[in-house]
């Protein structure tokens, strides 16, 4: 693995496991196969995160970037979209949906914001 870049890293990482001569395991999976091990991951993280246990919490946000990054690897064999895509979406998403932050409009309260947030959501929807 030549990059330094820890993301990228895992990412070759991912690539290898899923390439011909990777795990057996790795390359069967589909996102049907891999969605028991989505909800199984973020359970454990959320248990790790009403522990209050930082150590665990790291160990479990590895294993569901690992299980995110299998699934984007996935789509992107597929010819579906990439991992930037995804990153580059989200990005955009919670750039639109934080005007507060972003367009210097004002807060307001928690409770305006949470307002804000789902009018923004429902424009998404109804345009998107």
């Amino acid at each position: 693995m030549s990059s330094r870049d820890p993301f990228e890293k895992f990412r070759e990482l991912i690539a290898i496991l899923r390439a011909e001569n990777g795990c057996p395991w790795d390359r069967k999976q589909t996102p049907a196969s891999i969605k028991k091990y989505l909800l199984a991951e973020t359970n454990e993280l959320a248990e790790a995160i009403e522990q209050d246990d930082p150590e665990h919490i790291c160990e479990e946000i590895g294993d569901l970037f690992y299980i995110l990054l299998m699934l984007c690897r996935i789509f992107e064999e597929q010819g579906q979209f990439t991992v930037e895509t995804a990153l580059e979406n989200i990005f955009t998403k919670m750039i639109r949906r934080h005007p507060h932050v972003f367009a210097g409009k004002p807060a307001g309260s928690e409770a305006d914001l949470r307002r804000q947030w789902k009018a923004i959501k429902e424009i998404e929807k109804k345009t998107g």
